[in-house]
């Protein structure tokens, strides 16, 4: 439904069943978006598909809207994983919103050597990762994975999906786009420890590749290199 708003919900969508919005919701309809009962809405739960409906009851504490038809069925976001370093929040938030109009199917903050103090917090990124499949009209919402130790993400890792690591300063092949399942793993500010990247290097499923000449910040490097993972993905 080109135009129109789109919201997320948790609740099953079919064929003129009811569905209800939660108040922060009901409040955008409202009063952001002064809507009315009669207007339309599209609703997407990142199972059943988009799913055109019409707003049903709406006061200052709910609002109900009534689906009408599917007017797209779902589909998966290719398999590509982001795996990076947390930075300044501010700036790991946008990697999360742009991490997610470009198509990651998962986030995954990993902690480094050179990783700062701090976090990521798990419920925030959500809510941004959301708002931000909304407004590009995914689909589906990315995986917030917790963070972890990269030792700790690497030690189940399944051998068949490739991780490109985002490595500065060597000589390695551009980051090709994306063919079958595989992970782009961007480092902190200050890039990774050698010892980090000899044991990397010793992992059958990874590859070093290069984001070309310039010394990115990491921000950078993580939406570059999805960019580039995702331009036509196989």
């Amino acid at each position: 439904m080109p135009g129109s708003i789109r919201l997320f919900t948790t609740a099953a969508l079919a064929d003129a069943a009811t569905v209800a919005l939660d108040h922060a919701q009901a409040h955008q309809l409202r009063v952001v978006m002064r809507r009315r009962v009669g207007d339309p809405v599209a609703l997407w739960n990142g199972r059943d598909g988009e799913w055109e409906g019409r707003v049903d009851h709406l006061d200052r504490d709910r609002a109900t809207v009534v689906l009408v038809r599917r007017t797209r069925p779902q589909v998966a976001s290719p398999d590509c994983w982001l795996l990076a370093a947390p930075i300044r929040r501010d700036l790991f938030e946008l990697v999360t919103q742009k991490a997610t109009e470009l198509g990651a199917s998962q986030l995954w903050p990993v902690l480094t050597r050179r990783t700062n103090p701090g976090r990521p917090n798990e419920v925030r990124l959500r809510t941004i990762a959301t708002e931000a499949a909304e407004q590009s009209e995914r689909l589906d919402v990315p995986v917030i994975r917790p963070a972890m130790p990269l030792a700790d993400a690497l030690a189940g890792w399944e051998p068949e999906r490739t991780l490109f690591v985002a490595a500065e300063r060597v000589d390695a092949p551009a980051l090709p786009p994306m063919r079958g399942p595989c992970a782009l793993l961007v480092g902190p500010e200050g890039g990774f420890d050698t010892t980090e990247l000899d044991a990397l290097a010793r992992l059958a499923f990874v590859q070093v590749a290069s984001l070309g000449r310039r010394i990115l910040r990491a921000e950078t490097a993580a939406i570059a290199g999805l960019a580039r993972l995702l331009a036509h993905p196989a």
